[in-house]
């Protein structure tokens, strides 16, 4: 017999339902630090690199103070580079380093550091995203990464799904469409379920296992 929609959901956000802002000590409100520390995040987690190497080098630039469009403006370019080195993000640290200050730089000049600014300067979800592929190291996957976990404390942007958590919830058995997904949690929930989701496009047995648990 094939699992529930309600069981598959409770064992997925059991076992994957940490979202990377959480992973990385981000507490996500609607308010300009956050939201910024967020959009780092989704630049490092962007490259060719392991998550948890990005979530590393995403702590480790927050514990630096880089926390705020001005305070990594103000960052010099070595000590950005060190604490993506710290991070563990070694590999892509020092072009990073560059992408950051620049995207700090047009984040200020354009948005006056704010990124409520640009969500309330597009029309829907496709604006909310192009402008975010503005900012230097941004591109489709990170707007996509950005979204998929802004959606509880931006609810114009929500309900949100690219097409890594629909691989992620066919693969489990769930419905792909965004709306059939987002009706299936609360709308706190819905930033954990696709990040569930994508973690399970991650790990080759994970989907097995979450159907097994589930009862299907």
């Amino acid at each position: 017999m094939a699992a529930s929609n309600a069981d598959l959901v409770r064992v997925l956000l059991e076992r994957h339902g940490t979202t990377y802002a959480a992973e990385a000590g981000i507490t996500l409100k609607d308010t300009p630090s956050p939201l910024f520390r967020l959009l780092v995040l989704a630049n490092l987690l962007s490259a060719r690199i392991d998550a948890r190497l990005a979530v590393g080098a995403a702590r480790a630039l927050s514990k630096a103070g880089m926390r705020t469009a001005e305070r990594m403006r103000d960052a010099t370019w070595q000590q950005r580079v060190d604490a993506l080195g710290e991070g563990g993000y070694r590999r892509y640290d020092e072009r990073t380093a560059t992408m950051l200050g620049e995207g700090a730089d047009l984040l200020l000049e354009r948005w006056r550091g704010d990124l409520r600014r640009l969500r309330d300067a597009a029309d829907d979800t496709d604006g909310v995203r192009a402008r975010l592929e503005e900012v230097p190291g941004i591109g489709p996957t990170g707007s996509a990464i950005f979204c998929r976990e802004v959606q509880a404390v931006w609810p114009a942007v929500a309900p949100f799904t690219d097409d890594r958590v629909v691989e992620g919830a066919r693969a489990v058995g769930l419905p792909s469409d965004a709306d059939a997904l987002a009706d299936l949690v609360s709308r706190r929930d819905r930033p954990r379920l696709a990040a569930a989701c994508v973690r399970v496009t991650l790990d080759d047995d994970a989907a097995d296992e979450v159907r097994a648990a589930a009862g299907g």
